[in-house]
């Protein structure tokens, strides 16, 4: 079997030279409009309108539960890998309404809010939709912030900025340090569990409660101003920012997809499935996919795995039994799916089985990847599949998408139908703001950062940078260009994109190499921090001959870099050392976040020591001269 898979795929890869058709993609062609401006900078917007939206994230519960109570809303799995369990639209709006109702008894509204602890669970989004349909602000945090954090710092920082009057963690023992450090800071915290541990109050006695027609007074009074919940930046210049997110913002997203849509095989009976792993304490999941599920009807099945080593083996084990049509995680994710797909014939079978495009977001994906997931589609089904990303931030929601089919990978996209999208000059490259429904109004609480963070427009200054595929056609869409604050020059005044950079000497050493953080400011040459994957050095540790995996992984390291520089161009883009970390990165000391995502300066800084190694002469122990 494993022969066959091999020379299918190996013939799959033969045959995308002759460019097979993609399936195709239910989205508008790309029409733009450009203002070009004397100051140089290029304002761009979608001709295409905003489609319909909802009036509030609660209202559109209460429709979707009327309509079908009955449909499987939000699934998740028993413990121990069972049965599929969850809640029918029905019964989560009779919940999400016994939670609403308790809060108001307790007097909670919109200048109040819940916190959240713990993972995406079908509890959680009840507590989630019970805060919408009650006015009060859901603050979801990220949950290592209180399992993987010694301190608690950026739990405790989060909690005194939303000063939430109630707290929800799943069960209580994971959580029992996190929660007695917040009812040291609040004696009069409300806290809720599933279990009841810890004199917490159990769930169903919320869901429980019997609404009155408050509840439904107050969900109908709720409009586009309204605070839905608040949202914390991942941190990557200190600690979190907090940032209001309206249920205008959602709906804004909401309606700039449905501006897009042109779906003429659209099958009104079939039921969008969607399979999330995803943390809800980020926009991706916590707001543009969980309110696209709750918008379509569909159905949310809850991946309890993630693309480390260990619990990727869940995601796949749910890929057998869920084929969603639409697939959306972190190019993190998509690495290791390839991965699993090029063993694994049944795996492949099932991912395709429905499958009508991909998406992927908050990172590029690189090159490689992408054709070897389209080798795969092409031996499954014959044709390439559409892969789409949507670009933004926390402050953002959704901005732009790649809407049109497309072989190039690091693309933004362009416009949603409805936002303005800003492009500054900043030295060789473009500045990206925004302005737009999706966009936030500014900080919690903190009028200074929010000052900072808007021009004398009122566009949002994302931090990144952009380039036009092809400047005489801007219709082909903007390629992302790096973050501004990342980037940096050698000492020969040569300039670095490390967001361009990193990717592709991801792609180049794959699949031994997991991430990595690029060096060199003011430094004569650019260097590389690598963190290896952890089936890279598996495969190494199976080979035969002397040498420890990681003796290996150098060896392969030192090939594999010196052919990418034979190829790169200019010292921008060559590195000349590099050193393998055996450390992985910190939650704590914000070197990375939930979502996977290494946050550069950070690493930089917190490994200062193994940086100076890497540029001693001679080269430190462990440097790998390329």
């Amino acid at each position: 079997m494993a022969d066959d898979l091999g020379a299918s795929l190996q013939a799959a890869t033969a045959t995308l030279e002759n460019k097979p058709p993609f399936k195709p993609l239910p989205m508008k062609a790309p029409d733009v409009e450009v203002e070009r401006r004397a100051d140089g900078s290029v304002v761009l917007r979608s001709r295409h309108a905003p489609g319909p939206g909802p009036r509030s994230i609660a209202a559109l519960l209460k429709e979707r539960a009327e309509a079908h109570p009955d449909r499987p809303y939000i699934l998740q799995r028993a413990p121990g890998h069972g049965p599929w369990r969850g809640v029918t639209y029905g019964e989560a709006l009779r919940a999400a309404e016994g939670i609403a109702q308790w809060l108001l008894d307790r007097g909670l509204g919109v200048r109040d809010s819940v916190m959240v602890l713990s993972a995406n669970s079908v509890e959680h989004a009840l507590v989630m939709l019970g805060c919408y349909t009650a006015g009060t602000p859901v603050a979801p945090v990220s949950p290592a912030y209180s399992l993987l954090s010694h301190d608690h710092a950026k739990l405790k920082h989060c909690f005194a900025l939303v000063r939430p009057r109630a707290v929800f963690a799943q069960t209580y023992e994971p959580f029992a340090r996190a929660i007695q450090v917040l009812r040291d800071l609040d004696p009069t915290l409300q806290v809720v569990t599933t279990d009841g541990g810890g004199g917490t109050t159990p769930l169903a006695e919320l869901t429980a409660t019997t609404p009155s027609p408050a509840v439904d007074a107050g969900r109908e009074r709720l409009g586009h101003d309204d605070v839905a919940k608040y949202l914390f930046t991942s941190g990557s210049t200190g600690m979190p920012k907090c940032v209001p997110q309206t249920h205008g913002m959602m709906a804004g997203v909401i309606a700039g997809q449905e501006g897009l849509k042109d779906d003429p095989e659209a099958d009104p009976d079939r039921v969008l499935e969607a399979l999330e792993w995803m943390p809800w304490s980020h926009i991706s999941a916590g707001n543009i996919g969980f309110n696209g599920v709750l918008w379509a009807g569909g159905t949310l099945y809850l991946d309890e795995g993630k693309p480390l080593p260990g619990l990727f083996e869940t995601t796949i084990k749910n890929l057998y039994e869920v084929s969603p049509p639409v697939f959306g995680s972190a190019p993190i994710a998509f690495s290791m799916l390839a991965e699993a797909m090029e063993r694994d014939p049944a795996l492949r079978r099932s991912f395709f089985k429905n499958l009508r495009y991909m998406a992927y977001g908050g990172a590029t994906l690189s090159n490689d990847v992408y054709e070897r997931l389209q080798a795969l589609a092409v031996a499954e089904t014959g044709r390439r599949i559409p892969l789409t990303t949507m670009y933004g931030a926390t402050e953002t929601q959704g901005v732009t998408v790649v809407h049109w089919l497309t072989e190039r990978v690091g693309l933004v996209g362009l416009p949603l139908p409805g936002i303005e999208l800003k492009l500054v000059p900043n030295g060789s490259k473009y500045e990206v703001r925004v302005k737009g429904p999706t966009v936030t109004s500014g900080y919690h609480n903190d009028p200074e950062k929010t000052a900072a963070a808007f021009d004398e427009e009122g566009f949002y200054k994302l931090g990144d940078a952009a380039r036009f595929v092809d400047p005489d056609d801007p219709a082909q869409g903007l390629i992302f260009d790096g973050r501004v604050t990342e980037d940096f020059k050698l000492d020969s005044g040569t300039w670095v994109s490390v967001g361009v950079l990193r990717p592709d000497i991801v792609a180049a050493c794959s699949p031994y190499v997991q991430d990595a953080v690029i060096a060199g400011q003011d430094k004569p040459f650019v260097a590389a921090l690598v963190w290896p994957s952890a089936a890279g050095l598996q495969a190494l540790a199976a080979e035969p001959g002397a040498g420890s995996p990681l003796d290996k992984l150098a060896a392969v390291l030192k090939a594999r870099l010196a052919q990418h520089n034979a190829t790169a161009g200019g010292s921008s883009r060559r590195i000349a050392r590099a050193m393998i970390l055996t450390e992985p990165p910190s939650i704590d000391a914000g070197e990375i976040t939930d979502k996977g995502y290494v946050n550069q300066r950070a690493a930089l800084e917190r490994r200062a020591g193994l940086v100076a190694r890497l540029y001693q002469e001679p080269p430190g122990e462990g440097v790998i001269v390329i």
